[in-house]
C-alpha cells in the first residue's frame, strides 16, 4: 500500500475527487468508473475534458470513500488503467 497521510487530514466517510490523466480515447471515462465501480457501487457520471492539443483526456471522479485503504487502492488501480499517465 501507499505511505499516506488521510486517516490523519480526513474524517470517514467522505466525498474524494480523483482525476485521472491519460491518453485521448473515447472508452478512458468507461474504464475509469469500471474501476470506481468495483470498489465503490454506485451511480458515477465523470466529467471529462480534453487538452488544448486533444492528445489528452482528464477524467474527474468523486467518490463517497470510507478509508484511506479505500482511496490508495483507488489510486493504484486507477494508476494501473491503459493509458493512463497520472492520477491525482
Amino acid at each position: 500500500m501507499l505511505d499516506t497521510k488521510f486517516h490523519e487530514l480526513m474524517e470517514f466517510p467522505a466525498a474524494f475527487p480523483f482525476k485521472v490523466v491519460g491518453d485521448a480515447r473515447g472508452t478512458l471515462a468507461d474504464d475509469v468508473v469500471a474501476v470506481v465501480q468495483r470498489h465503490v457501487p454506485g451511480d458515477y457520471i465523470p466529467t471529462t475534458r480534453e487538452s488544448s492539443k486533444g492528445t489528452y483526456n482528464s477524467i474527474t471522479i468523486k467518490v463517497m470513500v470510507d478509508s484511506k485503504e479505500q482511496i490508495e487502492t483507488l489510486y493504484i488501480e486507477l494508476a494501473a488503467i491503459v493509458g493512463v499517465k497520472r492520477v491525482l
